[in-house]
């Protein structure tokens, strides 16, 4: 009897087991897990839906609240200068205008120029690459290999149907550009009102405590990031005008302006910069060494001051994951297009501080 009786323990010993493995995966609080896990899935998705959707507004008017951000320190110290509100938003408004007429009247003289010469610069690019015609010729005979006479698309370069979808991008709307300029605006005019309006709607004293802290690093990591990076930025257009210069580029002045605003996308804005030195330099320069002389001094340049200007002078303070941040940039280039390239990096600043006070690694210290 004891052996049969072990036996058969042995046996359903399995059995047992696996209805006890079944037990616990249909628990219930595995099952709230998952539908919390689903329920968060659900709302990313429906979130960058919406995001998509709302471009048209959310653009212009996360521009305007980002910059708004970037100036709210100078707004604050003027304000404890006794300076009235009213005054500094109508200044820091008329600034961002004056900054945005000047590149677009620097940058408009040589790229309507260019566009005028569209005819002629496809023949002149398609004269100077004429080494390419071999590949180019092999890639026709396999392509003609698989897709038939009637589906074949003709091989000729259409400069308008590049620049076309380009000034569709690069040119705002008029709607847009009224959101962003009247949102600014009202943003830098409301700054404390807006501020002390969110900090009321929390009930709990050290939550007010925490969203100001969190305001109040935002605006100072924002405006430490922007100057720091203009002033980059303005040595790396100043290069760029130098480089042009010397290498007998026209418009040496466009070039720097077109460098400066580039340079704030991370990585993409500096090859997008040598692409277009490499297609100008083949246009403007007789012999193909003549014309990658200007890109390879840009590239160059610009090695030196992303591996190690850059990172000195910004310190790790500012120092951002370049993984997080070229994920950063793939997204929202992805989602709002050259624009959201731009603010990329200034919306991961938020996050990430944000993110930091709400799920802090130490206690905080909490301002008196």
């Amino acid at each position: 009897m004891n052996n049969r009786d072990s036996h058969r323990e042995a046996v359903e010993a399995p059995a047992k087991t696996a209805s006890v493995v079944l037990t616990e995966r249909l628990n219930p609080d595995n099952w709230a897990v998952a539908s919390h896990v689903a329920v968060c899935g659900i709302f990313l998705i429906a979130l960058v839906a919406a995001l998509d959707l709302a471009r048209p507004v959310l653009l212009p008017a996360t521009f305007a609240f980002v910059i708004g951000l970037m100036l709210g320190p100078l707004s604050a110290k003027a304000d404890r200068h006794g300076v009235p509100t009213i005054v500094t938003a109508i200044v820091l408004w008329l600034l961002v205008l004056v900054i945005c007429y000047g590149v677009i009247a620097l940058l408009a003289t040589p790229v309507l120029d260019w566009i005028g010469k569209a005819p002629e610069i496809g023949r002149i690019v398609k004269a100077r690459l004429h080494f390419l015609d071999g590949p180019m010729s092999a890639l026709r005979d396999l392509r003609n290999a698989f897709l038939p006479e009637n589906e074949q698309t003709g091989a000729g370069v259409d400069i308008a149907s590049f620049v076309q979808p380009a000034l569709a991008i690069a040119t705002p709307a008029l709607g847009q550009t009224f959101i962003f300029f009247g949102m600014l605006f009202f943003v830098l005019l409301g700054r404390s009102r807006l501020r002390r309006a969110l900090v009321t709607g929390f009930d709990d004293h050290d939550t007010r405590l925490r969203f100001l802290k969190i305001w109040n690093d935002i605006e100072n990591q924002l405006t430490s990031y922007l100057s720091v990076v203009a002033v980059i930025n303005l040595v790396v257009g100043l290069g760029a005008a130098a480089i042009a210069l010397a290498v007998g580029l026209p418009n040496a002045i466009a070039w720097g302006v077109l460098a400066f605003i580039l340079n704030f996308i991370p990585y993409i804005g500096a090859l997008i910069m040598q692409l277009i030195l490499v297609g100008v330099g083949l246009v403007t320069f007789p012999t193909l060494p003549h014309a990658l002389a200007a890109p390879l001094l840009y590239l160059g340049f610009t090695t030196l001051e992303g591996h190690f200007i850059t990172p000195s002078i910004m310190g790790r303070r500012l120092t951002l994951v370049p993984l997080i941040v070229f994920l950063a940039l793939v997204f929202w280039t992805w989602l709002w297009g050259p624009a959201g390239a731009f603010l990329a990096v200034p919306l991961l600043i938020v996050s990430l501080v944000a993110f930091h006070h709400i799920f802090p690694t130490h206690t905080p210290t909490l301002p008196d």
